[in-house]
């Protein structure tokens, strides 16, 4: 279902003409109220601020959830099982059939989401200390989870027959969640183009894979009646060329096409861009997020993405009184343009506070679902969460946390008994967590935490002599990244003669109790006896007050 739309594609003519598309269904919840946000750079960064709702929550649960969970092979399922000599590709063989016959339109048609149970989900992301939620509303194999009006490849009409983000919202906001979705789908058209591909070795060699062949008319008498596989694989945007005889010289092709991996619109196919903002539109006036989260650099398809980020501030001004509630994120801003939005670190850190809050997103394992480590009980422990949780906290960030599902919408035994770790301790250290702004400085200790996107796996594991800080309500919170063998925290950081807190320090409690703590303040440090109750705890935190660190 593509729209279509003629003339020359500038800003203006763009928004009249998607306006124009979208009938009465159009921007209207924008135009009721002023609009002081317009598409440009400028005005976003001139003019956002981040809600505190955001500032205050620190900790989100995210459902990555699309038919390519089915297979239980990992993420990039749909690219990869169109790559002769890929793993996933030889799954897929073995499994489902050829992809000159069994293509991934076949698998999402799979995804039935039979064991979705989204209250008893969200009932466990509330008891581990979730204070917002997010959905996948859209992936790269360019499905969207909700009844969307412009695209007729959605959950309501093809597998689960469900629209995912309407009762995950519901679900959500019941439990007085801040809900948000995760809009991936401005890179299916160059992301999908594997599947316009074919196999340059073996029985199929030189056959076009289902994305090349099959057209609309296709679907008579099928399930997918009425459907257009291109408007799904959206077209012969970076086709393979035909001649290529063996693996190795389709591999070298493809890494030349590895810059086509950027934000920039297809310009010979202008409808996708098109098509793209009016779903993302959709998407946002029909739920309502408080966050929108772009799998992007900066923003999606260049102005597209400028026309949708002011909408939605727009938007959310309307919904909210005047109070603009809303969050973008986006990857790897620019520091002039860092201020539009709140930027997201893909499973990665910072190596110091940020003067603007920020967030990371990681995972408990892949991003789509994967047997493999749960079979081999790879997931991150919930002591690295919560570490990296405090650590991110302490440089003025939020933690954005995947816990993947299977395709039946189910979470595996290794994933909640993780969840209820990261429960039982947020339940009596959250204190030091929600509501809190970074200190003078975040912390110290020996290890080094690298920055950067994807900086996760560069960086050794924090100990017991890692302390990071927070604050709240006059209060300094020190968070021990461990146990301490001795069961004294020691932090050298507020020795008596430092200069970060030179005035008195009164009392320390831990977290939760309400009797102080012996503690002592020498030229090494500030040294704490900690309750032996809380000895194994993956990290200890402790409350302390005085003129010192007020």
């Amino acid at each position: 279902m593509t729209a279509k739309l003629a003339g020359p594609w500038t800003r203006r003519s763009f928004l009249s003409a998607a306006a124009a598309s979208a009938g009465t269904t159009g921007l209207t919840t924008a135009q009721a109220a002023p609009a002081p946000f317009q598409p440009t750079w400028d005005s976003l960064v001139d003019g956002y601020r981040t809600p505190d709702w955001f500032r205050d929550a620190k900790f989100g649960i995210w459902a990555h959830w699309s038919a390519q969970c089915v297979p239980e092979m990992g993420d990039w399922y749909a690219r990869r099982m169109y790559i002769q000599g890929n793993w996933q590709y030889d799954h897929h063989v073995k499994t489902y059939g050829h992809p000159t016959q069994v293509g991934f339109m076949e698998i999402q048609n799979r995804w039935k989401a039979e064991n979705w149970d989204p209250d008893a989900l969200l009932d466990l992301y509330v008891k581990a200390g979730a204070k917002y939620f997010v959905a996948l509303a859209n992936h790269h194999d360019n499905q969207d989870n909700y009844d969307s009006k412009y695209h007729a490849w959605n959950t309501v009409r093809v597998g689960p027959r469900k629209d995912l983000i309407g009762i995950w919202e519901k679900a959500a906001r019941k439990r007085g969640l801040r809900f948000g979705v995760s809009n991936h789908s401005a890179h299916a058209w160059h992301w999908y183009q594997p599947a316009y591909g074919y196999d340059p070795e073996g029985p199929h060699a030189g056959q076009r894979y289902d994305a090349y062949r099959l057209t609309k008319a296709d679907g008579k008498g099928k399930w997918w009646e009425g459907l257009d596989p291109q408007d799904l694989y959206t077209g012969r945007n970076i086709v393979m060329p035909d001649g290529f005889k063996t693996i190795r010289s389709v591999e070298a092709w493809q890494q030349e096409q590895t810059a086509h991996w950027d934000e920039k619109p297809p310009l010979h196919n202008p409808a996708f861009t098109r098509q793209w903002f009016l779903r993302c539109r959709d998407l946002i006036d029909s739920y309502r997020p408080d966050l929108v989260y772009f799998d992007n650099t900066t923003l999606p398809l260049g102005q597209a993405g400028l026309d949708i980020t002011a909408h939605y501030y727009n938007a959310s001004m309307a919904w909210n009184d005047g109070k603009l509630e809303a969050v973008v994120n986006g990857k790897v801003m620019p520091t002039e343009w860092r201020p539009a939005l709140v930027e997201d670190v893909e499973r990665g850190f910072r190596e110091n506070i940020e003067p603007l809050p920020w967030q990371t997103d990681t995972c408990l394992g892949d991003w789509h679902y994967s047997r493999g480590i749960f079979d081999n009980h790879q997931y991150k422990p919930a002591s690295t969460v919560i570490h990296r949780l405090c650590d991110i906290v302490s440089k003025n960030g939020n933690l954005l946390l995947s816990v993947p599902l299977r395709g039946d919408g189910t979470i595996d035994s290794d994933e909640r008994k993780i969840l209820e770790d990261i429960a039982a301790w947020m339940a009596r250290n959250g204190e030091a967590i929600y509501g809190t702004r970074p200190w003078r400085t975040f912390g110290e200790g020996p290890t080094k935490v690298s920055g950067g996107m994807f900086s996760e796996g560069n960086s050794k594991a924090l100990t017991h002599e890692d302390i990071r800080f927070t604050t709240k309500g006059g209060a300094l919170y020190a968070i021990a990244l461990g146990w301490p063998r001795d069961g004294v925290m020691r932090i050298q950081t507020l020795a008596e003669d430092s200069a970060v807190a030179p005035g008195s320090i009164d009392s320390v409690h831990a977290v939760g109790a309400a009797d102080g703590l012996t503690f002592k303040r020498t030229r090494r440090g500030l040294e704490i006896k900690l309750p032996e109750g809380l000895a194994g705890s993956p990290a200890v935190a402790v409350k302390i007050r005085g003129a010192g660190v007020a």
